[in-house]
């Protein structure tokens, strides 16, 4: 891959863009948003976790399911 790349550079030569071949873009981009939805779920189970700390602090009341399903 990397004898692929083309850089774009402005009149001084400071890259200002790079080219890359499609194939490349496609499985960069797929791996992107991969990486993105585990952040995501890494995210919400932190967030998850941080509630039932507080809720066992009684910093908080957890929801009942009746009232997670109201919020649907």
């Amino acid at each position: 891959m990397e004898s692929d790349i083309r850089y774009l550079t402005d009149k001084k030569g400071k890259r200002t863009a790079v080219q890359i071949p499609y194939e490349d873009w496609k499985r960069l981009t797929k791996e992107n948003q991969k990486l993105r939805q585990l952040l995501k779920v890494k995210s919400d189970l932190q967030e998850a976790f941080q509630e039932v700390e507080d809720c066992k602090k009684g910093k908080i009341q957890l929801k009942t399911l009746d009232q997670i399903i109201d919020e649907l």
